[in-house]
């Protein structure tokens, strides 16, 4: 049996969110790439062997970028699935997960990752809340009287 399910209007804020998501990526990547030109790590590379200081704040932008790709598929269908029916929250906690994996890469690009551990919290908690809105839609779509 299939349901019926309109799109909020305010769902658009849940694809300014995936835009912004994209915006913020473009940006990491582009700083990767001039990680790599600085500190001589050639692609397909991933890492840089850790033999001097170079090395390792290559790998810090490398590691702060690739945190991110890490939960990319999770933030993606916890905030669209969840913001169909809680498109504001969904969106509000979609931008802060945004803003703090912003923070998070800048501070993780300056070769002390252990100065960014909040910041990976705070991505986590709204993580967690685009959780509970999409669970919150699930049992919505378990509970609900169809004729």
């Amino acid at each position: 049996m299939a349901l019926g399910i309109q799109i909020p209007m305010e769902y658009c804020y849940i694809v300014l969110d995936l835009v912004m998501y994209f915006i913020l990526h473009l940006w990491m990547g582009y700083l990767l790439d001039k990680a790599r030109e600085k500190y001589n790590v050639p692609y397909p590379t991933m890492y840089a062997v850790e033999r001097n200081m170079e090395a390792k704040l290559f790998n810090t932008v490398q590691i702060g970028r690739q945190n991110s790709i890490d939960y990319m598929p999770v933030f993606f269908v916890m905030l669209l699935v969840g913001g169909l029916q809680h498109s504001l929250i969904s969106a509000g906690l979609g931008a802060l997960y945004i803003i703090s994996l912003f923070f998070y890469f800048k501070h993780s690009a300056t070769g002390n990752p252990d100065s960014c551990r909040r910041l990976m919290g705070l991505s986590f908690l709204a993580l967690l809340g685009l959780i509970i809105c999409t669970v919150s839609f699930g049992i919505n779509l378990l509970t609900r009287d169809v004729l």
